[in-house]
């Protein structure tokens, strides 16, 4: 792709998003990866390079195998996320939550750097759940996350919960897991009532979440994918641009008008 055809796509993208009301944007781990933050699918993503890792994921494992959830926790403790800032993709999607248009942030994120760059907590719909918290497999118990990784450093290599003794795990969705219904639920309404549904450094790869593309696009929405890699998606798009979305999604947003009441 030529540089001239590139601003011509970014332009026509651009436009979509200038003459929408209601605009739905799901992000993935592309957002995050100009923090520091690896992915886990992409060239070199946590389980691309070691893809025994992706066993620390699954919620199966990490139940019945204590020592995966020995080395969840000594990874979990060693996370970049502790040190992660917001890059400019975030401030972008800050920037198009301020122009009016934002209807729902739907994020595959786990590290809640959307809330730390300024969007609305209303507004953002964390899919795969939080690593800022943990909760207990067993009655439920949900605490910060720092509390549990203080008892890590203090010698216990995995902390049961405080009230039940049950297994703690991180609040996200493991593989095994199902997402919540309710947060899927809104979820998938953000979806149909959007008029551009913008997908931005997400593989499109994982369902349910890749599911809210065919449900946008069947409801008549404009779909728009930001992403460096191709995706399962990319045929029902009606533009594609492929690049770092540290780079193209400020230049989408950086001419927005607030919407007119």
């Amino acid at each position: 792709m030529t540089d001239d055809v590139a601003e011509a796509d970014i332009e026509r993208a651009a436009d979509l998003l200038a003459r929408a009301r209601r605009v739905t944007v799901l992000s993935g781990a592309g957002v995050s990866t100009d923090s520091g933050i690896p992915d886990f699918r992409g060239p070199q993503g946590v389980w691309t390079r070691n893809p025994a890792a992706e066993r620390l994921s699954t919620l199966q494992a990490y139940v019945s195998d204590p020592e995966v959830r020995r080395e969840s926790w000594r990874q979990r403790a060693a996370h970049p996320v502790w040190r992660a800032r917001p890059g400019p993709a975030h401030t972008a999607l800050v920037d198009l939550e301020r122009s009016g248009r934002l209807l729902a942030l739907l994020t595959q994120n786990i590290d809640e750097l959307h809330q730390a760059a300024g969007s609305s907590p209303d507004l953002v719909v964390e899919l795969h759940g939080t690593v800022h918290h943990v909760q207990c497999l067993s009655c439920g118990l949900r605490a910060p996350m720092s509390e549990a990784l203080e008892r890590v450093a203090a010698g216990e290599e995995d902390p049961p919960c405080p009230r039940c003794g049950g297994v703690l795990k991180s609040a996200t969705i493991s593989f095994g897991q199902e997402l919540d219904a309710g947060v899927l639920m809104r979820a998938r309404r953000a979806a149909v009532d959007a008029e551009v549904l913008l997908a931005v450094g997400t593989s499109l790869g994982v369902h349910p979440a890749a599911g809210v593309v065919d449900l946008a696009a069947a409801a008549g929405a404009a779909v728009i994918i930001v992403n460096a890699e191709p995706t399962p998606y990319d045929d029902v798009a009606d533009v594609v641009l492929r690049g770092g979305v540290g780079d193209v999604l400020p230049r989408l947003v950086r001419d927005l008008e607030p919407v007119a009441d």
